[in-house]
């Protein structure tokens, strides 16, 4: 059955939602879906947007039947609003921040080790059984809702963030499928995402709000992660066109920093009542502390509002605690923590490092979103000309609703550039709960009907270690090379090979093999071969263990090879190990989409 719909999915670090438009028509139609959810025990209510949460539940519960939905019954496990609900007062229970999980390489993303922490008593799921779960109930809410369009039959764009790596891009890919997306889905970068959305406000007077030459930063804080992106405008055969320029790090600091640190403001308003709060407690208070920050940044918003807690002590069983929150102590604490005015050469601080640390997620040890942008402007910028200068800023995630956080970065940019012109910002009637999937419908129905694409290629340049030959020490491993097999922004539906002297690879029996890549290396090419580099210039992403066959023409377990590349139109590296004397070829594959076409 031929495709009927484009659909667009933003699987988020807080909030997922799906938005669609028909195919056929002259103009993009983007509609969002109703995600009909439990919201308290056997209370399914609509929303349109799904908390990106898992409560992981009992057996017992599940057979009184309180998490089922119209598409399952007697579910033990709850997704959506309920389930964040239940973060609060379960939080031991409760599944939050998987898509961070999914880009952390130093654990296993296919075992279940969520919730982080639990006890061994609670059941678990992987990162990618999390995700999985969360696609599956837009699935099914896709098909209640159309159930004459099957999702597998239509074309399905599915967000990543620009900073995932190609591990993390496979791995939500993975989830994707499993949750019954079809095979042909399409990655994209969220903050083109954004972009794309941007375009739907404003068609093709976009043309005249930009010019040839100008840069547009992308700027996504959203509950739990940082995004950075840098698009430029160029020209060809006489038309303007847009091209993604440089992608930032994966930074888990967001709007779940801030609800804490107003938590930890609002616990020692209660302390002075004389009230100290108990864990149980401090998890609600911070709970309790978003919905009190969303309501004090946003328009209209009230001079004071109430928080509450519930009583735990012998005294106050039964009964609430409340402290009021007043909206100027919010703003500057908010504003003065995580846009603090610093120089455009100040970089994150990095604090003391203990020799002891858990293995959770790598939260920024800096919360000024302000030093982080005014790194990646450095970082992509040219030593002769100085950092990147933004002409115009498109701000996207929920922690950009607050007038004052937007008007706060604005002037540290434009402190930053006093002989530029002030950076304009692109805000038009931008929807930033519900941009990133707008965005992602938009883009596929300009991918199949015509209209305004991001170019750009690959987000990377890709490299493979190689260890060198020489002396053994013992106790040392071997020096290791990178050779470059992807240069920056590659085209997709293209391929090379890639110059180089012959390479040994190991066949027939069990190896390791390593990957890096680069957001900054942009001058690398094919063959390039780095005897040397630092952290922040490649960035090792997941090693490979696979026993590769051999050869029929030989039985010998070293075979010379050398690289052919291949970025298929899905996004795919297809890395060929071609042999220099037989007909051998080995495939390595993972995926590097970036979908900036």
């Amino acid at each position: 059955m031929p495709a009927q719909y484009v659909i667009g999915i933003d699987l988020g670090t807080t909030n997922s939602a799906l938005a669609y438009a028909p195919l056929g028509t002259e103009k993009p139609e983007v509609q969002l879906l109703t995600v009909p959810q439990l919201v308290a025990p056997g209370t399914v209510e609509p929303r349109t947007l799904l908390p990106s949460f898992l409560y992981l539940g009992n057996k017992g519960e599940a057979a009184t039947g309180a998490y089922d939905v119209p598409w399952a019954r007697q579910r033990d496990y709850a997704v959506g609003e309920f389930a964040r609900r239940q973060s609060a007062d379960l939080p031991e229970r409760t599944v939050g921040a998987a898509k961070s999980w999914l880009c952390h390489s130093r654990v296993d993303r296919h075992q279940a080790i969520l919730p982080w922490g639990a006890g061994e008593d609670i059941p678990k799921v992987s990162p990618v059984t999390a995700s999985r779960r969360y696609l599956e109930h837009l699935v099914a809410c896709w098909a209640n809702a159309f159930p004459n369009a099957p999702i597998g039959d239509q074309h399905v764009v599915l967000t990543v963030p620009a900073s995932f790596d190609a591990s993390a891009r496979e791995l939500t890919r993975e989830a994707a499928l499993a949750a019954g997306l079809p095979q042909s889905l399409v990655l994209l970068e969220e903050p083109q995402s954004a972009v794309y959305a941007w375009l739907t406000t404003y068609g093709e007077k976009w043309r005249k709000l930009l010019k040839v030459g100008e840069t547009l930063l992308v700027c996504d804080v959203g509950g739990g992660t940082t995004d950075l992106s840098l698009v430029g405008v160029a020209e060809e055969t006489g038309e303007l066109t847009l091209r993604r320029i440089a992608v930032g790090n994966h930074l888990l600091v967001g709007g779940d920093n801030m609800d804490l640190l107003l938590a930890h403001h609002v616990a020692g308003l209660f302390a002075k009542k004389g009230v100290q709060l108990d864990p149980w407690q401090s998890v609600s208070l911070w709970h309790s502390c978003r919905a009190a920050k969303e309501v004090l940044l946003g328009p209209d918003a009230p001079k004071k509002h109430p928080i509450s807690v519930l009583g735990r002590g012998s005294k106050l069983i039964g009964g609430t605690v409340t402290v009021e929150v007043d909206q100027k102590t919010v703003h500057e604490l908010l504003a003065n923590g995580f846009f603090p005015a610093c120089a455009v050469t100040d970089r994150p601080q990095r604090p003391r490092v203990s020799g002891f640390q858990e293995l959770g997620l790598p939260y920024e040890a800096d919360t000024a979103v302000t030093r982080h942008v005014a790194a990646f402007l450095q970082s992509h910028g040219s030593e002769e000309g100085g950092p990147v200068c933004p002409t115009h800023v498109l701000f996207n995630g929920g922690v950009f609703k607050a007038e004052a956080l937007r008007s706060r970065l604005m002037e540290s940019l434009q402190g930053w550039f006093p002989d530029a012109p002030p950076p304009k910002r692109l805000d038009g009637t931008h929807d930033l709960d519900h941009a990133v999937a707008r965005g992602a419908a938009y883009y596929g129905w300009a991918k199949m009907s015509g209209g305004v694409r991001i170019r750009g290629g690959t987000a990377r340049s890709y490299y493979v270690g190689i260890e060198t030959a020489g002396l053994a020490i013992p106790g040392a491993p071997r020096p290791l090379r990178a050779l470059c097999v992807v240069p920056f922004g590659m085209e997709e539906g293209t391929e090379l090979d890639v110059p180089s002297d012959a390479i040994g690879l190991i066949v027939g029996q069990p190896a390791h093999f390593r990957f890096f890549s680069s957001a900054v290396r942009k001058e690398d090419q094919p063959g390039s071969r780095l005897t040397a580099w630092t952290a922040e210039e490649l960035a090792e992403t997941d090693s490979l263990e696979a026993t590769l066959p051999l050869d029929d023409s030989t039985e010998d377990h070293y075979v010379p090879v050398t690289f052919h590349t291949h970025i298929t139109e899905l996004g795919t590296l297809e890395l060929w190990c071609v042999s220099t004397r037989g007909n051998g070829r080995w495939k390595l594959e993972f995926s590097v989409r970036s979908d900036a076409e």
